[in-house]
C-alpha cells in the first residue's frame, strides 16, 4: 500500500512541476506592459499604456509626432475650466515628459510623476473660432534638453481624447 501511495505522490509532484513549467512558458511569451500615464479631471480619470513605445529606447521625434496623431483608445468628458491632472510612472518622469495637444507640444518638459494644470480652459473659443468639441492630448516621454535645444530622445507617447462636457 505504501508503494502505491508513493507512486501517486510522485505523479502529483511531476504533474505540479509540469503545470508550473507550462505556466512559466506561457508567461514568457507575453509582452512586458508599457509604463502607464493617467489623466484626471475632477473625479473622473483614465489610465493607458503607451500608443508607441520601444521598451525605453528612443523612437525618434518623427515617430513620436506621428504617434500623437493616432486615435486615442481612451476618452474622458471634461467640464470647462476644470483642473487637468496628469500622473506618469516614475520611469517616464526620470526621462521627462511634455504635454502635447493635437500633435503640438504645449509645455516644457517636466520631471515629475504628477502635475496639475489648474483652471485650464481647453475648450475656450480660439481667435474667433468656435470652441472645439474634442481635443487629443498626448503625454510624450522626452528628455529635457538645454534651453533652445530640441530634445534628443523621444521614448513613448500616451494618447487621450477629451470631449467637451459643456458643449
Amino acid at each position: 500500500m505504501t508503494m502505491l501511495q508513493s507512486v501517486v505522490r510522485r505523479r502529483r509532484v511531476v504533474a505540479a512541476a509540469g503545470a508550473v513549467s507550462a505556466g512559466l512558458l506561457v508567461l514568457s511569451a507575453c509582452d512586458k506592459p508599457t509604463p502607464r500615464a493617467t489623466v484626471t479631471f475632477g473625479h473622473d480619470s483614465v489610465s493607458a499604456e503607451a500608443e508607441c513605445y520601444d521598451d525605453g529606447k528612443s523612437i525618434g521625434q518623427e515617430e513620436a509626432t506621428k504617434c500623437t496623431q493616432k486615435k486615442a483608445s481612451h476618452t474622458i468628458k471634461v467640464p470647462q475650466s476644470e483642473t487637468l491632472r496628469i500622473g506618469v510612472d516614475p520611469e517616464i518622469a526620470d526621462t521627462g515628459w511634455a504635454l502635447w495637444i493635437n500633435g503640438q507640444q504645449v509645455t516644457n518638459v517636466y520631471k515629475k510623476t504628477y502635475y496639475s494644470f489648474a483652471g485650464v480652459d481647453l475648450f475656450a473659443d480660439q481667435q474667433g473660432q468656435a470652441a472645439p468639441k474634442t481635443l487629443n492630448i498626448s503625454i510624450v516621454e522626452q528628455d529635457k534638453a538645454g534651453s533652445g535645444t530640441p530634445s534628443k530622445q523621444y521614448k513613448g507617447v500616451w494618447n487621450f481624447k477629451l470631449e467637451n462636457a459643456d458643449a
